[in-house]
């Protein structure tokens, strides 16, 4: 019986391994069904992206303002008083935890 089916089986291999495939190539990780979960993850992390820059772009400017050569006196005074917890004595000062 086994010497009847012997001629068949490149062809049920090669089957198979086109089974294999197509089957992968649909619902595997980076197949053709997962794409709307690849967009969300892709919108999620664009908008991420984007908190980020702005973060950022803000963080930049008042590293800027600390530099010597533009030194903003308002931003430094804030600063000292904020790490070295002094408060002028006319100053309601509330702690909150960060």
């Amino acid at each position: 019986m086994f010497a009847r089916l012997r001629p068949y089986l490149p062809t049920a291999a090669l089957a198979f391994l086109i089974f294999y495939f197509g089957f992968h190539a649909f619902t595997g990780e980076r197949g053709l069904l997962s794409s709307t979960q690849r967009d969300a993850t892709l919108a999620a992390k664009s908008h991420e992206l984007q908190v980020l820059r702005t973060q950022r772009q803000d963080l930049e400017a008042r590293a800027q303002l600390l530099r010597d050569t533009s030194l903003s006196a308002d931003l430094l005074e804030e600063r000292a008083r904020s790490l070295l917890g002094f408060a002028h004595p006319n100053d309601y000062v509330i702690r909150v935890k960060p």
